[in-house]
C-alpha cells in the first residue's frame, strides 16, 4: 500500500531550505510515496511541484490573525487522509491545527535549525538534518525515541546546458569560484570578496538573491572587484554552474546544515568551506575539502590560492568528496531513511494502540 504523506512549508520567496523542500517532495514522489503539498504561492517552487505531478495547495501562511490557513490545512488533511503530515520550519508547524479526536495521522516536523519548540505543540515526531539538532531537542526534553537524524541529499544531473563563461563576462582562463546562497550577512560573502581581492585571475560567481545584494555590490566596488564579482541572481541550474566552476566556496557564518557542500561533492567540484555549525559535523579538512574558521580571511585566501595553483589537490578532494556523497548523501540513501523512519512511526503507533 502506498504511503500517503502531506508535506507543508510556508517558506520565503527563495532559499536553500525551500529548494530542499521541493527536491525532497519530488524525490519522495519518484520513490513511490503518494505526496501532496501545502505551501505559499510561489512562482518558482509551485510550478516545479506541479510539473512533477504533485498535487499542490497554496495558502497564505500569515501571522497570528490568519485563522484561515490552519482551518484549511485541517480540511485538506480530513479529505486526503494522510498517514504522515510533515512540516518544514516553524511557521508551517505552528499552522497545523489541533488534532481531532479521531486523528489517524502523525505529525513529523523536519528541523533545519535550532527552532523554538513553542511552535511545535502539534508535533509527534522530529526529523533533524544534523546530529547536533537532535542533541538540542533532547536537551529541551523531547523523547529521543521520537527523534531521527536524516541527511539532506544532493543529486547530480547527467544532462544540462553547459554554461559559456563569456555570457557571464568571465574570461576562459579565469579561476571561477562559485557560491550558491542567499545574499545575507549570515552567508559571509563579504569575507569571500575580501579574501579574493588580491588573488590574480580569480572571479566570483555569486548565485542567489537576498537583502544584502546592494550592500555586496557596493563592497565589491570598494574592493576594486566590480569586474571580477558577478551577481547571477537566483538560479535553478545548479549542476551546470558547478560543472563550469573551478571551486565551490561555502563561507557561511551561520549554517545549521548547508546542502551546498554536498552538492559540490555530488558534482565533483573542489570545495572550500567554513567550519559553521552544520558543515563542521560532516566535512574533513584536507581530505574532502579545505576548511577554515568563520571569517578567517587569511586562511580562506590561502585555500583559494592552493586550489587555484594545485589542480592535483583539487582532484584528490573531489575523489574523496564524491565517495562521501555516494555513501552518505545520495537521494537513494535519504529516501530509504525516510521510508525507515515513517515505517518506524507507524509500527510504534500501532503497537501503542494495541
Amino acid at each position: 500500500m502506498t504511503l500517503k504523506t502531506i508535506q507543508v512549508l510556508a517558506g520565503a520567496e527563495t532559499g536553500g531550505a525551500e529548494t530542499a523542500f521541493v527536491d525532497t517532495c519530488i524525490a519522495l514522489s519518484k520513490h513511490g510515496f503518494d505526496v501532496e503539498v501545502i505551501t505559499r504561492p510561489n512562482k518558482i517552487r509551485v510550478p516545479r511541484l506541479k510539473k512533477a505531478g504533485i498535487k499542490t495547495h497554496t495558502l497564505p501562511f500569515g501571522g497570528k490573525v490568519d485563522k484561515f490557513t490552519p482551518w484549511r490545512i485541517g480540511q485538506i488533511i480530513k479529505k486526503s487522509k494522510p498517514k504522515i503530515v510533515q512540516t518544514w520550519m516553524s511557521r508551517a508547524a505552528d499552522k497545523i491545527p489541533s488534532a481531532p479526536d479521531d486523528k489517524d495521522y502523525h505529525v513529523v516536523s523536519r528541523l533545519g535549525g535550532y527552532y523554538k519548540l513553542k511552535y511545535y505543540t502539534e508535533t509527534d515526531y522530529f526529523m533533524t538534518i544534523t546530529p547536533d539538532i537532535g542533541r538540542y531537542l533532547t536537551d529541551e526534553g523531547v523523547n529521543p525515541d521520537t527523534i531521527q537524524h536524516i541527511n539532506n541529499f544532493a543529486e547530480t544531473e547527467d544532462h544540462f546546458q553547459k554554461i559559456d563563461r563569456s555570457t557571464l563576462n568571465t574570461p576562459k582562463d579565469a579561476t571561477v569560484v562559485l557560491t550558491l546562497s542567499r545574499l545575507h550577512k549570515s552567508k559571509a560573502l563579504d569575507t569571500l570578496i575580501t579574501a579574493a581581492k588580491d588573488l590574480d585571475k580569480i572571479h566570483l560567481w555569486l548565485a542567489g538573491d537576498g537583502p544584502d545584494r546592494e550592500k555586496l555590490e557596493n563592497y565589491a566596488k570598494e574592493c576594486g572587484m566590480e569586474d571580477r564579482v558577478h551577481f547571477l541572481g537566483w538560479r535553478e541550474d545548479r549542476a551546470a554552474l558547478l560543472n563550469a566552476a573551478d571551486i565551490c566556496c561555502f563561507p557561511s557564518r551561520y549554517e545549521p546544515f548547508g546542502t551546498v557542500f554536498v552538492q559540490a561533492w555530488a558534482n565533483k567540484t573542489p570545495l572550500i568551506v567554513s567550519l559553521a555549525d552544520g558543515p563542521k559535523q560532516f566535512v574533513r579538512d584536507k581530505e574532502d575539502c579545505l576548511a577554515f574558521n568563520i571569517d578567517d580571511v587569511d586562511t580562506l585566501r590561502e585555500n583559494l590560492k592552493l586550489l587555484r595553483d594545485n589542480k592535483a589537490l583539487g582532484q584528490d578532494l573531489v575523489k574523496n568528496g564524491y565517495q562521501r556523497y555516494i555513501n552518505e548523501f545520495s537521494v537513494e540513501k535519504t529516501m530509504q531513511a525516510y521510508k525507515d523512519f515513517y515505517d518506524y512511526i507507524l509500527k510504534r503507533e500501532n503497537k501503542s494502540a494495541d
